[in-house]
């Protein structure tokens, strides 16, 4: 039976700690950290992760702003509501709830995101800092989960880490922190040749897929720990459910993160402690 990696807990952790740290820099600089986040249309989910974002912030003492626009808003309307926050001194970090509506280009508006104020670090410089090792801000998600493993104490050094999963986002920045914290990694993904054979040879497994139930357990070596990025809609109960099957799984696994409460607190708390960070460059430069 898994022991159950609490993202909920360790995320609690780092918010309290990044409570104490701005009350700090507002008795040293005279203000705290300011965060907006741009939302575009209705989509439940979105509205979702914009709230969770907004209570976080609240709760540390991060000043913060919702935008809400139409999904009818026009590619370049945004773009200028964007050169509008740029230019604003005042703002520390801003963030675009992804996806857009279609006809709004994702890329073009991740590029006009000004680095220094991309707290989900898409920006290809901070892709590309990523990569070089050079400073720059890491991404939520993958940041998380390296944060969660260690303090679950997972030794990641020496261990064989598979990740499916490809994207931009995901996938292939928690493989290169992986690889930054001595681990072998491979990168596979839906469509990788016995898929089965691939993920039984991790001692970390790391599924970002967004299929649900994909990772079965008899597709998990005894005693991995399972990190399940995935968050879908469960066609059997209508319920929130990861890219691995979790009844079964955790009967495989040594450690697991659940869906809802695993990964997912932990990419807020994240975000949250990259916009401290950006705040902290910014009156410290």
């Amino acid at each position: 039976m898994s022991e159950i990696i609490n993202g909920k807990e360790v995320a609690k952790s780092l918010r309290e700690s990044l409570a104490a740290q701005v009350v700090e820099l507002n008795k040293r600089y005279g203000c705290t950290p300011n965060l907006v986040v741009i939302l575009v249309g209705e989509d439940p989910g979105s509205v979702s992760y914009v709230t969770g974002k907004a209570k976080a912030a609240t709760e540390i003492g991060i000043r913060n702003t919702t935008l809400r626009y139409p999904d009818t808003i026009t590619e370049k309307e945004l773009l200028d509501v964007i050169a509008e926050l740029n230019a604003n001194e005042d703002i520390d970090g801003i963030l675009v709830q992804l996806p857009l509506p279609k006809h709004i280009d994702e890329d073009k508006v991740i590029k006009a995101i000004a680095v220094e104020k991309d707290v989900d670090a898409f920006h290809p410089e901070n892709v590309a800092s990523l990569w070089l090792k050079q400073p720059g801000t890491q991404p939520c998600t993958p940041k998380g989960i390296i944060k969660l493993l260690k303090t679950t104490g997972v030794e990641i050094a020496g261990k064989e880490a598979v990740v499916v999963g490809r994207s931009n986002i995901v996938g292939l920045p928690v493989a290169k922190l992986l690889l930054d914290n001595n681990a072998t990694v491979t990168v596979a993904h839906s469509r990788t040749h016995n898929l089965a054979e691939v993920t039984r040879r991790a001692d970390i497994l790391v599924v970002a897929i967004g299929r649900e139930r994909l990772v079965t357990a008899d597709m998990i070596k005894p005693g991995a720990v399972v990190i399940d990025v995935g968050v879908n809609r469960d066609s059997r109960t209508g319920k929130l459910c990861g890219d691995v099957d979790y009844d079964m799984a955790k009967e495989v696994a040594a450690y697991i993160t659940p869906v809802p409460g695993g990964v997912g607190p932990m990419t807020i708390a994240c975000l949250m402690e990259n916009t401290v960070e950006s705040f902290i460059k910014k009156v410290t430069k």
